[in-house]
């Protein structure tokens, strides 16, 4: 697939014949010999174990939560209820820290926000019925952005199932595939009926936890065996897992290929360790990088080399790159490629495709089936290590002056009202993204789209986003999360429709979370509307009765701030980092502004979405 081709909008994609070219190596392939080591627990769950140490008598729900303690885990969250109280009461008294939210939902989305801020797998708990189903948006989530949570539920008892018990939970009144057995949703799940089956659960959680990507579980216990006695004995569990790694010959293969003309870096998320050491391989070769949404911050926004962010909300420096400055091949280090990455665009693929290295297998090739593909199963930051070593070093100071760079506009601050979205992202880059070190987190809506163009960050794990699926509410509820283990500020810029559907500012009350949440208030779905208009659709229902967020912050025992003119801006921001207490800065924003949303809309229009 060449990048010669010169669509109306380059991020339609051109629908080619149903052919690949993905190339794959035979097995004696120096670029086939990527293994991960088998993963075996050096102490094995047997209950006959000589090594084994027998346990007191005590309560299933003791087990596993002391089964967690030894898991790294620290925190809990979850919304409570009888069928689950065993398991909570347990919790609420072991060194896991336990936070009550107001909704499982927001509970599993803070909880994968506190594994990215912490590194450490997060439990979070709930009743039968309602308490699970509650909870599915928010652990969909967590498997797509690769985190690492443990869901812990009720079921109803053997022998009161079939027999309507409330909010029963079973065979008989909810679907068993995909929320109780390990498919799309979690990687691991299983209905404890006995203690027998304890060492095994122990064994499966500590293997998914051990592995470099995201793992979702779900345990679900039902009530009674909840607080039976423990009638098996624990042996302890140690696994170690190899990273991913190729071999010798195939670095030096890649090398060779990537020697053969320009070549440019396309970072994702998925490399966010490797940040030191793609600067350096930058650096040492001249390279161009640009990066997905999420991976904002991973290489520095403000070095020379940057060429910008590419997919939704990205950076047109980018595409000017790509079709003036014609790289040979694109070394892809740890992003899917997706729709938000890359929409596809033909005009992304280089004449000689790309080298792309993932920790999954199945991701290389998928996004751009038809372009030129070398697959590499690797640790994106073992795989740059090992790279650098086999690279000369062949920086053109005159080539980097040249590249394209994002512009970014300064608007200054007035008297205008209502707020202009550009101004109040460039306040918020001098006192929030500059002038701390918090965690800033952009919700669904326009506020990912400003935060996306207009940001600018130059370290890796200081900016969130969710540009896979995306579920409203995700960061309105999640910043409380990231706050409590963060041990730090965190910042959620959101919509007022986000807001209202989901948030946890009493959650944050309660136990004291520094969250911050900047609403970006224009009383309506404004990506919806601007979208729909640009798709051809009039006179749609987009409206939302003005909220005063101020108001219902502090009928929760939060702070706020209301901003009306753009004059105010930069106190109102100040206040709220000084703040101690949770705090909500409530911003009338122009509606009119339109957000740099366009790519989305043409990827739409060209799926059929169009009036």
């Amino acid at each position: 697939m060449s990048s010669t081709h010169s669509p109306i909008n380059p991020y339609i994609p051109q629908y080619l014949e149903p052919k690949t070219n993905f190339i794959s190596f035979p097995s004696s392939s120096p670029l086939n010999k990527s293994s991960i080591a088998d993963i075996q627990p050096n102490t094995l769950l047997d209950t006959s174990s000589d090594n084994s140490q027998e346990l007191e008598s005590i309560s299933v729900a003791s087990a596993i939560v002391k089964m967690l303690e030894d898991l790294g885990v620290q925190y809990a969250f979850g919304v409570s209820g009888g069928a689950i109280a065993p398991i909570w009461h347990t919790l609420q008294h072991s060194s896991i820290k336990l936070r009550h939210f107001r909704h499982e939902a927001g509970a599993a989305f803070a909880a994968t926000e506190a594994y990215f801020a912490s590194g450490r797998p997060v439990v979070v708990f709930a009743t039968t019925g309602p308490g699970i189903t509650n909870a599915l948006t928010g652990l969909f989530t967590a498997r797509w952005e690769d985190a690492k949570v443990i869901f812990i539920s009720a079921s109803t008892s053997a022998p009161k199932r079939g027999r309507w018990a409330l909010q029963e939970t079973s065979n008989y009144t909810m679907p068993s595939a995909g929320i109780f057995t390990s498919e799309s949703l979690f990687h691991y799940a299983t209905t404890l009926e006995c203690s027998e089956e304890l060492p095994e659960v122990y064994r499966r959680l500590a293997k998914g936890l051990a592995k470099p990507n995201g793992f979702v579980a779900h345990l679900s216990i039902p009530t009674n065996i909840q607080a039976s006695s423990v009638e098996t004995s624990l042996a302890s569990v140690n696994l170690s897992c190899t990273p991913a790694t190729v071999s010798e010959e195939a670095i030096s293969e890649c090398a060779r290929l990537l020697t053969e003309g320009s070549f440019a870096i396309w970072v994702g998320f998925g490399a966010r360790f490797a940040a030191a050491e793609i600067r350096q391989l930058a650096e040492k070769t001249g390279a161009a990088v640009m990066c997905s949404p999420r991976a904002k911050g991973i290489f520095p926004e403000d070095h020379p080399q940057f060429v910008g962010i590419t997919g939704f909300a990205g950076h047109e420096s980018v595409l000017k790159y790509m079709t003036e400055c014609c790289p040979l091949r694109t070394l892809v280090l740890g992003t899917r490629l997706g729709e938000f990455t890359s929409f596809w665009s033909p005009a992304m693929v280089p004449s000689r495709g790309f080298v792309h290295v993932d920790i999954d297998p199945e991701v290389p090739g998928t996004a751009y089936p038809s372009a030129e593909t070398i697959a590499i199963q690797s640790d994106a930051k073992l795989f740059v290590k090992a790279l650098l070593k086999h690279l000369p070093k062949q920086q053109n100071q005159s080539q980097i002056q040249s590249l394209p760079r994002p512009e970014r506009s300064a608007i200054n601050p007035s008297q205008y009202s209502p707020v202009r979205p550009e101004v109040l992202m460039n306040l918020m880059q001098r006192v929030i993204v500059e002038g701390s070190n918090a965690i800033v987190m952009a919700e669904g809506g326009n506020s990912f789209a400003w935060a996306i163009n207009l940001l600018r960050f130059t370290k890796p794990n200081r900016f969130r986003v969710s540009t896979g699926f995306g579920a409203m509410g995700h960061f309105v509820t999640s910043v409380v999360g990231a706050a409590l283990t963060h041990h730090g500020k965190a910042v959620a810029i959101v919509g007022d429709g986000a807001m209202l559907m989901n948030n946890e500012v009493s959650t944050a009350v309660s136990y004291r979370a520094p969250a911050v949440w900047i609403v970006l208030n224009d009383g309506r779905y404004n990506m919806c509307d601007q979208g729909s208009k640009m798709q051809g659709y009039k006179d749609m229902d987009v409206y939302i009765p003005q909220a005063d967020f101020v108001m219902l912050a502090r009928s929760m025992g939060a702070d706020g701030v209301r901003v009306e003119k753009e004059s105010d801006i930069q106190a109102a921001l100040e206040m709220a980092m000084l703040s101690t207490s949770p705090f909500v800065v409530d911003i009338l924003i122009d509606p009119t502004r339109i957000a740099p949303i366009g790519t989305r809309i043409f990827s739409l229009i060209s799926q059929g979405a169009k009036n």
